[in-house]
């Protein structure tokens, strides 16, 4: 799934389902009708058994195919960031042009939000099931120096044990004084169960360290000398930046199992299932500022030298649920949860007489269910949450309602109900610099989060979703008019978002055009949150196979990006965050990007001249204020599938 936002408010994600009505939480559902042999002749393996598995069960093959939504995801997320504006430097943060509501959260989550788009979660990670070992290489180019390379490798020991691990390395020197970036994300992951399937177990571990040199963007004065294309600017390295001493991390490590025991296993189609389920999870990360010598930037600090701001969290999850899965009754879960959390710094600090406390801790009992089912073309899916024991008050309700006319048409709905506490940064944080100490632990209320949605899904007609969102006791980070400070604020009245996104691919012949827009209206007469009222992607491409037996598959195009300008969130380096501004207003800018891929066999080339547009269309375009966004740059790279 930034702080401003980062207490409940996302950027969009779309998730594939395939779950099924017996084992709504299954394991390796696909392989329940074991072969005879352990092994698998690599002759005649097929594409359909290397298989990708989500926190919950549903399955994906592998697929090196080339489309269009491969080159939108051959970016350093590795996801489609529709939505998100990038930084000049690859590693560095996103805007974001749209929000959503996470509704599944019952506690406050980390700060530093702006650095977590990088984070690999519980649910990001995936697991595997090959009949032949699977590597797959990742490599792009970056800005002036370094490179992002990402590499995987998993093997299927047996039949019933499946293992991974990855690791993707960033290194970007970039355009701009100090802002490098560096960053690593390592993962091991394990797929088990026993021959009579009865028992089965996911496990991960990650470590993960995300760092990124700060310069706070360019100089108030620089930024006339930026937009009018002075000959003597294009070199970008020239322009002199707020400060080139200071540098954040995020740093987390996390141990993650979640296995099952069936009980009962069916005997026949309508038999029933009873399992009994279990999930241990502890993570530990930290977020460190540093900065050799004070700032004007930040305001004034109680030391002159050696700034180190450090914020730890620690968070021990367990749980332990029942379920009980029959064909006509559907899946029922009823589990019980508990967390244990440490969060805040090593001192107490004492500003204006007043004691800043230096933890949160707490131990929360939740209660948590779900009921799934499937009647003929009907879907339905209910999750509840509530912590019971706890400092933390929080609940959540989500319900899903899909309806399968035809193969081609879908139509789903959602409801969903929650209340949070905000982010922990927003309820406590220390800091040397004076301005950046706060305790809200006691005066911030929970957000309340109400979102209505329907998606209409059909790729003959076109994919519409509409959503409806009103939040209670937003939280977010904003300047104060008096000192111009970054502080954390809660609104009192109502905020309502209205979405409205449209998908649609037309083809003639080998030509084709891919559509996505989205509308969306904010409702806050005090402008703690803004969005552009529109955010617009097309791309028209060319596809084609070549030479004799259609060895290289080729794909061509450009691809338009375009928002209506509004008053886009600043970015706080200090906090990781970003913050409500309402003085400058960017965007009404188009960025085009011209790109040649090509797939021979199981490796694809992806080759783009980015924002070729740059020059001649105006240098007006930011990703935040100060923060220019890219110039034109030519980058390429490749995804390597190798089959042993």
């Amino acid at each position: 799934m930034s702080v401003l936002h980062a207490q409940t408010l996302e950027p969009n994600k779309n998730v594939k389902s395939n779950k099924k009505v017996l084992q709504p939480n299954s394991f390796n559902d696909s392989t329940s009708a074991r072969k005879k042999s352990n092994k698998v002749n690599n002759s005649i393996a097929k594409i359909e058994q290397y298989k990708t598995y989500d926190l919950e069960g549903n399955v994906e093959y592998i697929d090196t195919s080339l489309t269009i939504q491969k080159e939108y995801k051959f970016n350093y997320l590795r996801k489609d960031n529709f939505g998100l504006m990038q930084f000049a430097n690859i590693g560095q943060t996103y805007n974001q042009l749209s929000r959503d509501i996470s509704h599944d959260r019952l506690l406050p989550q980390f700060g530093a939000r702006a650095r977590h788009f990088n984070y690999m979660e519980v649910e990001d990670i995936r697991y595997y099931e090959v009949p032949t070992p699977l590597t797959e290489l990742f490599f792009k180019t970056a800005f002036k120096q370094g490179q992002l390379l990402d590499a995987f490798f998993t093997v299927n020991t047996s039949r019933y044990f499946n293992f991974s691990i990855a690791y993707k390395g960033l290194r970007s020197l970039g355009n701009y004084q100090h802002a490098l970036t560096s960053t690593g994300n390592l993962r091991f992951t394990t797929n088990y169960r026993t021959k009579n399937g009865k028992y089965k177990a996911k496990a991960h571990i990650t470590t993960q360290d995300l760092e990124n040199q700060e310069n706070g963007g360019l100089k108030e004065d620089d930024i006339p000398n930026f937009t009018s294309g002075n000959e003597d600017f294009i070199d970008r390295g020239v322009f002199d930046p707020n400060f080139e001493n200071a540098e954040n991390i995020l740093v987390g490590k996390r141990f993650y199992l979640n296995h099952q025991y069936e009980i009962i296993q069916p005997n026949d189609s309508l038999g029933s299932t009873l399992s009994l389920k279990n999930i241990i999870n502890f993570e530990d990360k930290y977020f460190q500022f540093d900065q050799t010598t004070r700032s004007d930037f930040f305001g004034d600090s109680f030391n002159q030298s050696n700034i180190k701001d450090r914020a730890t969290l620690e968070n021990f999850h367990t749980e332990l649920s029942l379920n009980f899965a029959q064909p006509l009754l559907g899946s029922i879960d009823f589990g019980i949860g508990y967390n244990d959390i440490n969060y805040g710094y090593d001192k107490v600090t004492i500003l204006n007489n007043q004691q800043i406390p230096n933890r949160i801790k707490d131990q929360i009992l939740n209660l948590n269910g779900n009921y799934y089912n499937e009647f003929d073309k009907f879907r339905v899916d209910f999750r509840f949450g509530v912590n019971v024991i706890g400092d933390f008050e929080g609940n959540y309700f989500l319900g899903q309602v899909q309806y399968k006319f035809s193969e081609d048409l879908d139509l789903k709905g959602t409801l969903g109900t929650s209340s949070q506490a905000p982010n922990y940064n927003l309820l406590l944080n220390q800091s040397d610099y004076i301005n950046y100490n706060w305790d809200n632990i006691s005066n911030f209320k929970n957000q309340k989060n109400t979102s209505l949605t329907f998606d209409f899904a059909s790729k003959k007609l076109l994919d519409i979703s509409l959503k409806y969102m009103s939040i209670d006791n937003f939280s977010f980070f904003v300047t104060e008019e008096e000192s111009g400070a970054v502080k954390p604020n809660q609104l009192s009245e109502s905020l309502n978002i209205f979405k409205v996104r449209l998908d649609k691919e037309l083809k003639y012949g080998k030509f084709a055009l891919d559509n996505s827009i989205l509308y969306q209206k904010v409702g806050d007469e005090s402008k703690s949150l803004n969005l552009p009222e529109f955010v617009i992607r097309n791309t028209l491409y060319y596809s084609n196979h070549f030479f004799k037996k259609k060895a290289l598959y080729l794909q061509t195009g450009i691809t338009f990006n375009y928002f209506t300008d509004y008053y886009m969130d600043s970015y706080d380096p200090l906090l990781a965050e970003f913050y409500t501004q309402n003085q400058t207003k960017i965007g009404g800018f188009p960025r085009l990007d011209f790109f040649v891929n090509a797939k021979i066999r199981q490796t694809r080339f992806f080759f783009k001249f980015e924002h070729f547009n740059a020059s001649f269309t105006g240098y007006d375009y930011f990703s935040a204020p100060n923060n220019p966004y890219r110039d034109f740059n030519f980058r390429f790279g490749l995804v390597w599938d190798f089959f042993l």
